[in-house]
């Protein structure tokens, strides 16, 4: 079992600092590996953040988050040094940030996609070792984990910088895609990677930027979308399965929107 959000921890005032708290005890109360989707200390991922707003709440279960991924506040350190000093070694090579993990029978792959800081393109060293990682990792179920999404209805919108990143793992009949970065909670169906729906081999994308960070509000409706709340902070919990998956997003307490289901891998 996985759980985790992205957007975690702010330290910009007693609000945001209740929400990351209640989102850890979410978590605390859920067994199975944690993951991060990015974003994970306010406002600019350094050192002083990840002691100050994120240690005090996530912190709290820093022994089985073996899935960090970072976001693009962590780069306004350089080098995303806070990030990386943070995590250790789980989090990839410092300055980098991708790497691979076997969870069960799951592959599951997470990317940095600060593109225009480690490239994410044909050419780029990150590229090029996913295309590796993938011919060398080919599981009937496959899970990435990056920040920034290729498709959102919030703030971000669509970002066709991560778009080789999805060419990818479509090659590689991927299943599922956990994003952060727009404050809300988002999933589609399954697409291709021009944004079609494609039942039968498209990848599931869900946005879950809900971990303690101020919400913000959709701006417009992307389509295949399936699921969506804009106003429930809350954490993603996946059980994963030998040939399956289930998702459950877990609200805070007094919030009511959930979201559920399953889906068999290609």
């Amino acid at each position: 079992m996985l759980v985790g959000a992205g957007d975690i921890a702010a330290c910009d005032g007693p609000a945001s600092e209740s929400v990351a708290a209640e989102t850890a005890a979410l978590v605390a109360a859920i067994p199975g590996i944690v993951f991060t989707a990015g974003d994970d200390a306010y406002e600019d991922g350094s050192a002083a953040d990840f002691r100050t707003c994120y240690d005090p709440t996530w912190g709290a279960f820093k022994d089985r988050t073996l899935l960090p991924a970072i976001g693009n506040h962590e780069f306004k350190t350089p080098g995303g040094a806070g990030y990386f000093e943070y995590f250790g070694a789980r989090a990839g090579t410092p300055g980098e940030g991708w790497y691979s993990a076997d969870v069960g029978a799951w592959h599951v792959v997470v990317l940095d996609a600060n593109c225009t800081i480690v490239g994410c393109g044909p050419g780029s060293a990150q590229y090029g070792w996913l295309i590796d990682d993938l011919r060398a990792h080919p599981a009937l179920c496959t899970l990435a984990i990056w920040h920034q999404p290729r498709f959102s209805s919030g703030l971000h919108h669509d970002d066709p910088a991560v778009a080789p990143f999805w060419d990818a793992l479509s090659a590689a009949h991927a299943d599922l895609v956990i994003n952060g970065h727009d404050h809300d909670y988002e999933r589609f169906a399954p697409q291709s990677p021009d944004g079609r729906l494609d039942p039968s081999d498209g990848i599931r994308e869900i946005v879950v930027g809900t971990g303690g960070a101020a919400l913000r509000p959709f701006t417009q409706t992307e389509p295949n979308r399936e699921a969506a709340s804009d106003d429930t902070h809350g954490v993603l919990v996946l059980t994963l399965h030998p040939a399956s998956y289930d998702w459950r997003f877990v609200p805070v307490a007094g919030s009511t929107f959930t979201d559920s289901g399953s889906a068999d891998c290609h």
